[in-house]
């Protein structure tokens, strides 16, 4: 049984951009571009024809906010679509706003061909692929508001930088279960879950996990995993 190609949208209205970008994806034998659009009222209509997994998207379409109203209008009736922000150049407030809609990932337009095609395939996967510039962003921010180290901000940041592994562990103790229950259900000796825990919490720079659950629950860190997992 063949694995399913990935469904790429790609929402962009600069035509010589899109077919960079059809060219880009068409190379790859696990990604499959399944339309094109040119601006946000466009995106959303062919998002709901043809169901892509992924979808690249433009901030500035019609206008400038047009790809980000799009964005919020998908994910608000297709939640399970991940979607990649691109622009010529980026603003923070622009790139905080693509977050707090629930993009995944945030990429220039000028990006080389493997930045895209790996930004759509960790997208796919869940996993985290800020780039660096992005994550410059943040540093910054963190820095302009003068961040301590209980910021929610700050502890959100280091949460998206968790490996999927970290992630099971840290799912499982927010559920309360104990070490040796998770051992058993992860099929691990205690000495391996002793590590990767020891790992998140220099993550956090924290002594516990007690200290730590906390402010995953401040940030609805339970809630996102669930909806990470389709549950």
């Amino acid at each position: 049984m063949s694995t399913p190609k990935i469904k790429v949208l790609i929402v962009e209205d600069d035509p010589l951009i899109s077919k960079r970008y059809q060219m880009i994806l068409s190379k790859d034998g696990q990604i499959e571009c399944v339309g094109s659009a040119s601006s946000g009222y466009e995106g959303t209509m062919l998002a709901a024809l043809n169901k892509p997994d992924i979808i690249l998207m433009d901030v500035e379409l019609e206008d400038k906010e047009a790809g980000l109203r799009a964005t919020s209008e998908i994910l608000n009736y297709m939640p399970e679509v991940k979607i990649v922000m691109l622009t010529v150049c980026e603003t923070d407030e622009t790139v905080f706003r693509a977050f707090e809609l629930g993009a995944s990932n945030y990429l220039l337009k000028n990006m080389p061909a493997d930045a895209i095609l790996d930004a759509v395939k960790d997208a796919y996967h869940d996993r985290s692929s800020l780039h660096s510039n992005i994550a410059g962003k943040i540093t910054r921010e963190f820095k302009r508001i003068k961040t301590t180290e209980d910021s929610l901000l700050h502890n959100f940041y280091i949460f998206t930088q968790l490996t999927p592994t970290e992630l099971e562990v840290l799912e499982l103790l927010i559920k309360d279960y104990t070490r040796q229950e998770i051992c058993v259900l992860r099929h691990v000796e205690p000495s391996t879950l002793k590590s990767q825990i020891n790992s998140i919490l220099k993550k956090f720079n924290k002594s516990s996990v007690q200290e730590v659950l906390p402010l995953l629950r401040k940030l609805h860190i339970p809630e996102i995993l669930s909806q990470r997992k389709g549950k």
